[in-house]
């Protein structure tokens, strides 16, 4: 079977036209190259009639527009903000071999599955990789007061980066389960594979920012990869370590699988809150008091367990139960409990404690989803802002006292709460001891 042959199947031609709804379509012509941009797909038949001279395979935007016929080269990012409708998570998977890519693919999916999304699309690239894609009506229309459709390219951008650094562990350890490092330098012709004595693996594959970008298409499903002569389709999370690239041979392929068009709504929005936290949070910042280096603040960062009686209002409510919210409360009180020195196994007991006191408590597998993740992320990161709108205010549990003014996280009050209950505790003793 020739590619003439493959875009003349109509059931190919509805699935390229189906997912093409809405989106720049790019048409590459062989070694000539693209088509005239912007083009789009209007009919099922265009796609075999563009076959017939000579397109070679489909590419979409992950950008949905108004109208991509519109699109220019000079628009600005306004009028490209105001042209886009939309915008679908798209992670490009690419490895030095396709081994690699599979243990990254399924451990994405994996991640994303620990964030409780269900709803989400894998397709086999027609080479080394894979497309996870997510759609855009399952993020919130609105995150921190900005509309989420005009957070492109950050957005997609922020949410990949965290994955990676999500999934950075698990996968050196996958990468490494039966080679040694030298075994995959050898293996992969990719020298140096550490970095300040660490492990990389994404030095072997790489979750592809480039992708995410201003009107950058991805290979259309059921589209064919010049290279390979392999169809990019789609397949179930669960086949993806067991993946057989014979099956994305023109003659083998069967059209049984929808991309990108399963969703739930709002489903995705612990991820991308979450994610745009680390990425405020990995930008160094710390509390004032820690940061401007007064007495014995790093002290209690370093070696100090604070007690219940420094916990702000926000964490005393969540603690006392939560009708909604269950989620964030859980991200909250993990980086909260952690930043304050408490250790792994007392933040379990508490977070299990916690959730029999919520009126209808989070699953079992998710709470130790989250607890087993955590117990590997050694990284401290501070609970999100008390200005974030997302969090305290968000679930209902921002009730200021006089101390919470003068702070900017929840970690911030619990250090000055101890230390004024350490300077009351030394003037006591002086009290006494002058008395005396």
């Amino acid at each position: 079977m020739n590619f003439l042959n493959h875009y003349a199947r109509k059931d190919v031609q509805k699935a390229i036209l189906a997912v093409s709804k809405d989106r720049e379509v790019g048409i590459k012509f062989g070694e000539k190259g693209y088509g005239k941009r912007p083009d789009i797909l209007q009919y099922e038949e265009d796609v075999y009639q563009l076959a017939k001279q000579g397109a070679t395979s489909f590419h979409i935007s992950e950008e949905r527009w108004q109208d991509p016929l519109l699109l220019t080269t000079s628009m600005s990012k306004k009028d490209l903000d105001k042209l886009r409708i939309a915008w679908d998570l798209m992670i490009d998977i690419d490895g030095k071999s396709f081994e690699y890519s599979k243990k990254a693919a399924h451990l994405v999916c994996e991640a994303l599955k620990f964030h409780d999304i269900k709803n989400f699309s894998v397709k086999f690239s027609g080479n080394r990789g894979f497309h996870i894609g997510i759609r855009y009506e399952s993020f919130p229309d609105v995150l921190n007061n900005i509309p989420t459709k005009e957070l492109f390219p950050d957005g997609p951008k922020t949410i990949a980066l965290f994955l990676e650094e999500f999934i950075r562990d698990e996968l050196s350890n996958a990468l490494l389960e039966n080679k040694t490092i030298t075994q995959l330098e050898k293996e992969s012709r990719v020298p140096k594979l550490k970095e300040n004595g660490i492990f990389n693996p994404f030095k072997l594959v790489e979750l592809d920012t480039i992708l995410i970008s201003p009107r950058h298409l991805f290979r259309a499903p059921y589209s064919i990869n010049e290279k390979s002569s392999l169809v990019s389709i789609p397949i179930k999370p669960n086949e993806i370590l067991s993946f057989n690239p014979a099956s994305a041979k023109m003659d083998n392929v069967k059209v049984n699988m929808s991309y990108l068009e399963s969703y739930t709504v709002n489903e995705s929005q612990h991820l991308i809150m979450q994610a745009f936290d680390w990425a405020q949070k990995t930008k160094k910042e710390i509390p004032e008091e820690i940061k401007n280096k007064k007495p014995n603040y790093d002290e209690f960062k370093i070696t100090t367990k604070l007690g219940d009686q420094t916990f702000p209002p926000c964490i005393k409510l969540i603690l006392a139960g939560l009708k909604d919210g269950k989620k964030r409360a859980v991200f909250i009180l993990f980086n909260f409990l952690k930043s304050i020195g408490y250790q792994h196994e007392d933040i379990e007991k508490i977070i299990l404690a916690w959730n029999k006191t919520n009126p209808e408590p989070l699953r079992d597998n998710y709470i130790q989803a989250q607890l087993s993740w955590h117990k590997r992320n050694t990284q401290n990161i501070l609970p999100p802002n008390c200005s974030n709108p997302n969090y305290y205010t968000g679930i209902g549990v921002c009730k200021p006292d006089m101390l919470c003014p003068k702070i900017k996280n929840p970690v911030s009050y619990s250090i000055r709460k101890s230390m004024f209950n350490q300077n009351q505790g030394r003037k006591k003793r002086t009290n006494k001891k002058n008395e005396d």
